[in-house]
């Protein structure tokens, strides 16, 4: 707030600059070496000296790592063969109950159809009850463990 002495158009206002910071260098393992010293002689005459940039050893490459472990992959192909597992009991257990009512209608079908000519070879399929052949049974009798007629 502004004290009625002063003047308005004397306030300064400063306004916050952010600090632009450069990006990170990405870090490489550098193999530890003799240190080299280089000069550059620039066109007005000055001389320039530090360190290279680019360093004169190769750096040891380092051992890229696979985007995904092992232990995770064998979990996945082992939860996919479970998965297929799974299915195939199921197909399994499908069949068999289809198996199982196939051969009951069968039993049942050769039951109709046997119990059905049993009823025709009993009853006749003329109707008369005539036709048939007449057995003459004697008294037979048994002495002695033999049959005598």
């Amino acid at each position: 707030m502004l004290r009625p002495d002063h003047d308005p158009a004397a306030v300064e206002v400063h306004h916050p600059q952010p600090i632009a910071h450069p990006p990170a260098a990405p870090l490489e393992p550098v193999q530890p070496g003799p240190a080299v010293v280089q000069s550059i002689v620039l066109p007005d005459g000055r001389v320039i000296t530090g360190y290279p940039l680019t360093p004169e050893s190769t750096p040891v490459p380092v051992q890229p790592r696979p985007a995904v472990s092992r232990t995770a992959v064998n979990i996945a192909l082992g939860g996919i063969g479970f998965g297929a597992v799974c299915g195939g009991l199921a197909l399994l257990t499908t069949v068999i109950a289809t198996l199982t009512a196939f051969i009951t209608q069968l039993i049942t079908l050769a039951a109709v159809i046997f119990g059905g000519w049993i009823a025709v070879q009993i009853f006749g399929a003329t109707g008369h009850r005539d036709a048939g052949t007449t057995v003459n049974i004697r008294k037979a009798v048994i002495k002695r463990n033999h049959f005598h007629s």
